[in-house]
């Protein structure tokens, strides 16, 4: 909110001398964020939240001009608090993300250093429905554990109109280069051919979905997830199953194979290039159930049953479903709550295969892109492979052929 300001009081659990060891689009806000809360500032908050910053941060724009670029775009500031501290009813911050999602010409003066990022024109920031050229880190006030509200942030950033988006800062302070250090900025940026070394810069390219995020190219430790695709997959998942339900847990044949396996999407999980986990997914007509998640012992230590669950809510959002359910054990029902799940109201209590389980809903957000037919829709996504409706599939490159069969001769 400075001419040079990307200036952040941040928490030393972000702090650290090994460059990106938090960057940003691998934060994982569920670990990290899981007791904080991101939000919107009524006008009243703000301007209690700018005379908090100005005690730690010199310098700041006046209050009166950071109301200005709000009323032309909200997202300009998220305010983060404690969750043990926020009252929906009266939303108070306890410290702000603020940034300036600026325009093509917006992002050319900058890299130039002539835009004013002090008192900024609205002119250069994008409006509340326009998808930015590139997000300007204006200001961090992030005192100790709320430095953690970056996650949420980023997630935030993870929306249609800004997923892709790259960053941009200028710090001018040795606390604002060693978070930028941390979080994975480059110092130096290029942008349309100007050369721009006041500029730090975090590139943001398109990533796969977390259920198309498999490679063979994967290194040791790293964690993907793909839909099962062909038998020799189906064959992984029924080994990943057999090992823990049946080998660890004693659960009887036909009991783990149930004769719905051929009705539903399974999910595989890799740690590195070996099969790690697995998780199945059922369609029905307001909801999606999630099941027969499996990591095998070896590799219960990574993060491969977090990310199978988290590809399976997106998938199921991308799918159009807002509601998913499932039949958690007892003992585990802390687990699921991770990812948003609750016991459900009126459900029941009931038993199978020697286990106790109770029956748990979350209700998740439709995916903006979400899979449709009609007006908007798209006939040739629904003929492309599952969870890969964002590419042209086999059946769509034949279209280039000339229509040899037609249904109606003359």
């Amino acid at each position: 909110m400075t001419n040079a300001a990307f200036k952040a009081v941040h928490a030393e659990e972000l702090t650290t001398e090994r460059y990106g060891k938090h960057k940003l689009d691998e934060l994982n806000a569920i670990r990290v964020a899981k007791h904080l809360v991101l939000f919107h500032s009524t006008e009243s908050a703000v301007e209690s939240l700018m005379a908090k910053a100005r005690l730690s941060v010199p310098g700041l724009a006046a209050t009166s001009d950071v109301l200005q670029v709000l009323r032309h775009n909200p997202d300009c500031m998220f305010a983060i608090a404690r969750k043990s501290k926020f009252n929906p009813e009266i939303p108070e911050g306890e410290g702000f993300i603020a940034i300036l999602p600026l325009t093509a010409l917006g992002l050319q003066l900058l890299a130039m250093n002539t835009l004013d990022t002090g008192n900024p024109n609205t002119k250069y920031i994008a409006g509340p429905t326009e998808r930015p050229a590139a997000i300007y880190m204006w200001c961090v006030f992030a005192p100790g554990p709320l430095a953690a509200g970056m996650a949420l942030f980023m997630e935030k950033m993870a929306t249609n109109q800004y997923f892709g988006v790259d960053l941009y800062s200028k710090p001018n302070t040795e606390v604002g280069r060693r978070f930028n250090d941390v979080l994975g900025f480059k110092e130096g940026a290029t942008v349309g051919g100007i050369n721009a070394p006041h500029l730090w810069h975090f590139a943001r390219a398109p990533r796969k979905p977390i259920y198309d995020s498999y490679t063979p190219e994967a290194v040791p430790g790293e964690v993907g997830v793909t839909l099962a695709r062909n038998f020799e997959d189906l064959l992984r998942v029924a080994s990943i199953r057999a090992a823990v339900y049946i080998g660890e847990q004693e659960c009887p044949y036909e009991e783990e194979f149930d004769g719905n396996d051929l009705a539903a999407t399974h999910l595989l999980g890799y740690v590195g290039l070996e099969p790690a986990g697995c998780l199945r997914v059922r369609y029905f007509a307001d909801f999606a159930k999630i099941e027969r998640l499996a990591i095998r012992a070896e590799f219960r230590k990574t993060r491969a049953a977090f990310q199978l669950v988290r590809a399976a809510f997106q998938l199921c959002r991308r799918k159009g479903y807002t509601r998913i359910y499932g039949h958690s054990q007892k003992r585990l029902i802390n687990f699921w709550r991770r990812f948003g799940f609750r016991v459900m109201e009126g459900g029941q209590d009931f038993t199978f295969s020697d286990f106790d389980y109770v029956e748990i809903v979350a209700d998740v957000e439709r995916d903006p892109e979400a899979i449709t037919i009609g007006a908007g829709g798209d006939p040739y996504k629904i003929i492309r492979p599952e969870g890969r409706w964002d590419a042209p599939g086999i059946l769509e490159n034949s279209s280039s052929r000339p229509v040899t069969r037609p249904s109606v001769s003359g």
